[in-house]
């Protein structure tokens, strides 16, 4: 058993799992920042968002449209989106387009929705 942690019940057979396990169970904020990915995508409006964007780039009155909501509703779901560092925006002149980070957490959730959902996505390069 690992030196650095005493537990009450020694059941670890294979200790150099067992200090990995001990060395990360710890990094307390970077558990916080999957956990608030995870509370964004908790919301079935923003993972239907989120999904949406994976696909394309979009600006709020095509969201609004394509998901039978208002602008300002759709609004009120990608702030939270925006500041998880799920989605980025960019400005062209007065409209503001959206799409998913490229970032590996985003291609990841991507895949994990797709497989969870059963969707083969046709448009996605593989």
């Amino acid at each position: 058993m690992s030196q650095e942690k005493q537990l009450p019940h020694d059941h670890h057979e294979n200790e150099l799992a067992f200090n990995f396990l001990c060395a990360n169970i710890d990094h307390i904020e970077d558990f916080r920042i999957v956990s608030d990915i995870f509370k964004q995508l908790g919301d079935p409006t923003r993972l239907r968002i989120f999904w949406l964007l994976c696909h394309c780039e979009e600006c709020v009155q095509n969201i609004a449209a394509m998901m039978n909501m208002s602008s300002p509703a759709i609004s009120h779901h990608l702030r939270p989106l925006k500041a998880s560092g799920l989605i980025t925006s960019r400005r062209e002149g007065k409209e503001v387009y959206y799409r998913t980070a490229d970032s590996q957490q985003t291609k990841l959730l991507h895949i994990m929705m797709e497989q969870v959902m059963k969707i083969n996505c046709q448009i996605c390069p593989k």
